[in-house]
């Protein structure tokens, strides 16, 4: 699945970035930085509610393809500048965390 196909899938708006034609290699539902960044992987889509500096900082260090944030919740301030500037995608669904791994995994992201 390429981040535009999620995307679509969960009605999603881009924050920063572009969705585009990136690989989404596997899938992670975690609001604990330290776990992301113990098990984080390239390539992933990372579901979190949290929107600090430290999210954008975790998702550069592991090179993910996407940060999902559920429930319509948003990104502002600088750390969107920041995921800007890092060129790392942010989609902000309508959606459930629940419900947008569910969608994952039905479509093939483990």
């Amino acid at each position: 699945m390429t981040v535009n196909e999620l995307k679509e899938l969960i009605n999603a708006s881009v924050l920063s970035g572009e969705a585009g034609e990136r690989e989404i290699t596997s899938g992670m539902v975690c609001d604990l930085l330290s776990w992301v960044m113990a098990g984080g992987k390239a390539g992933m889509a990372w579901v979190t509610v949290q929107t600090h500096l430290n999210v954008v900082a975790v998702a550069a260090l592991h090179d993910i393809s996407c940060i999902v944030l559920p429930e319509g919740i948003k990104m502002e301030g600088a750390p969107l500048e920041k995921a800007i500037q890092e060129n790392i995608t942010v989609l902000s669904s309508p959606m459930s965390a629940y419900s947008i791994c569910g969608l994952m995994y039905k479509n093939g992201v483990e």
